[in-house]
């Protein structure tokens, strides 16, 4: 039995271990950014255009865009005539509006039609969840999701998971 010893100098043992922990550091930066670089060419789903929505199966295609099911025609048409000016009691659903985009403040006054489709794949419920999108001159300027039994709610376009 040979056992052979080599006396390494401390600053050869100083200069080994920063380089390795170094190595070590760009190393699990460079996992990191990784990540990153996969998050980025897997983006979420891009959210369908507002724009060109003629017909019915182009509502239908607009829901669907956001991950909803919904029934094959709307359960309600209504003309809505947006108001001049939004008062303090608009101030939460124009917040919601803007959050996904939208900007109804800049059709004051003007007439849409509201489009009203029942959901069939609301996550934990089955029944009266109902989806609106308003229309004016073929391009979606608002919408929702929502529930109006019980304690109701009222949500953006967006499918639950996708927040």
């Amino acid at each position: 039995m040979f056992i052979i010893t080599k006396k390494i100098p401390r600053r050869r043992l100083t200069a080994g271990l920063f380089l390795f922990f170094l190595t070590l550091g760009l190393l699990g930066a460079g996992l990191d950014l990784s990540r990153d670089i996969q998050a980025v060419s897997n983006p979420l789903p891009a959210r369908p255009s507002p724009t060109d929505i003629r017909t019915n199966a182009d509502r239908v295609a607009y829901l669907e865009g956001y991950g909803w099911i919904t029934g094959e025609d709307p359960a309600a048409v209504e003309e809505i005539l947006l108001p001049e000016t939004f008062g303090e009691d608009y101030q939460e659903y124009l917040s919601l509006q803007s959050g996904q985009g939208f900007d109804l403040e800049s059709y004051a006054g003007k007439t849409a039609k509201r489009y009203t489709y029942q959901i069939k794949n609301y996550p934990g419920l089955q029944e009266n969840i109902w989806a609106s999108i308003l229309v004016y001159k073929k391009t979606v300027i608002g919408g929702e999701v929502f529930c109006n039994e019980g304690d109701g709610f009222t949500q953006s376009l967006l499918y639950p998971t996708a927040k």
